[in-house]
């Protein structure tokens, strides 16, 4: 009987124990399920403050990217201009898609190529400007080139460039009063220069012994040379005896800086409205005129594909469809209602 009892008062503290085990396990499992819902609130809160401060990460991750590609495209030769409009690109594209664009898709891409054609109707070179800036974005810098192998080129518009009339020309020239002015208008419409060769144009550059323009590292960084007629050297002898200058041809108000291509085409503007000219351009249009009028006289068009500094005869061979002195001899000549 005393063992019996024994072995009951045991039993007895075994279950007293297994409940106190019991009452502890559900205190711990509690106390998890506590902890839990603590852990499941402080990622919410960490989640919210990642959404709070993602702009300022973003911006972060955007100047880095942004600083590297910069440099890869200073490694790869291009143009300060070129450089400008492509990390334009990239900062807009990093903007849009409002991630880290190591994570983005090319869905993502597609949908931003999508958007800059369906939402803001860009033109297509702005939209082949933005894939190449795209695609040196992720082939140099992210070093991720797969997710841009599917993606097409736009094709491309065949636009006939705007070219004034001789007229127009002479009302424009007439039309400006500043002699500066008058110099750039007259070497970018006489030579064929683009704003950005007469802006960083040297007084060294004028040969005038030869009549000659050097043009250093125009379009593709290239050097060439093109002709200084007499009438431009004449302004331009003018311009430099009153206004002597220095480093630039045509500095701008510091003079260790040359005058900047906005100044032009505001020059080119006032100019117009002066002389009544009702059709817009710009003082890009001078060089097609120089190209057009050129080819109207009889120029062979590989002498004019020199001048303009084409690396393709393709692209000197738009100006034949706007000489229309030339297509009026040839109709004359050989069509039988002429």
């Amino acid at each position: 009987e005393r063992v019996v009892q024994e072995i009951a008062a045991t039993a007895e503290s075994h279950a007293a124990s297994a409940q106190q085990v019991s009452a502890a396990a559900e205190e711990q499992s509690a106390a998890t399920e506590e902890m839990s819902a603590a852990s499941s609130q402080l990622l919410q809160s960490a989640e919210r403050l990642r959404e709070l401060f993602a702009g300022q990460i973003s911006i972060d991750v955007t100047s880095a990217i942004l600083k590297r590609a910069g440099e890869e495209l200073r490694l790869g030769g291009y143009s300060p201009k070129t450089g400008r409009t492509y990390l334009h690109h990239c900062r807009r594209y990093l903007r849009q898609i409002n991630k880290d664009p190591m994570i983005a898709k090319a869905e993502d891409i597609r949908r931003y190529l999508l958007y800059l054609i369906d939402e803001t109707g860009v033109s297509r070179s702005y939209y082949d400007q933005a894939v190449s800036a795209i695609r040196l974005l992720y082939e140099k810098v992210l070093k991720s080139p797969a997710r841009f192998e599917d993606f097409i080129r736009p094709r491309k518009e065949h636009k006939l460039p705007t070219v004034l009339s001789r007229e127009a020309v002479r009302k424009l020239l007439e039309a400006v009063g500043n002699l500066k002015h008058l110099a750039i208008l007259m070497l970018v419409y006489s030579a064929g220069l683009r704003v950005s060769e007469v802006v960083n144009l040297r007084p060294e550059d004028m040969d005038e012994d030869r009549r000659l323009i050097r043009i250093r590292g125009g379009k593709g960084r290239k050097d060439r040379y093109t002709v200084l007629s007499e009438v431009a050297l004449r302004t331009v002898r003018n311009y430099t005896e009153k206004h002597p200058v220095e480093t630039w041809l045509f500095p701008g108000p510091d003079p260790r800086r040359h005058l900047t291509v906005r100044t032009v085409e505001r020059v080119l503007e006032t100019a117009r409205l002066k002389a009544g000219i009702p059709l817009q351009f710009s003082v890009h249009a001078l060089r097609h005129s120089f190209a057009t009028h050129l080819l109207d006289g009889g120029a062979d068009l590989r002498v004019v594909q020199t001048l303009l500094g084409h690396s393709r005869l393709s692209t000197t061979q738009v100006y034949t469809h706007l000489s229309k002195e030339k297509l009026k001899r040839v109709y004359e000549k050989t069509h039988p209602r002429a």
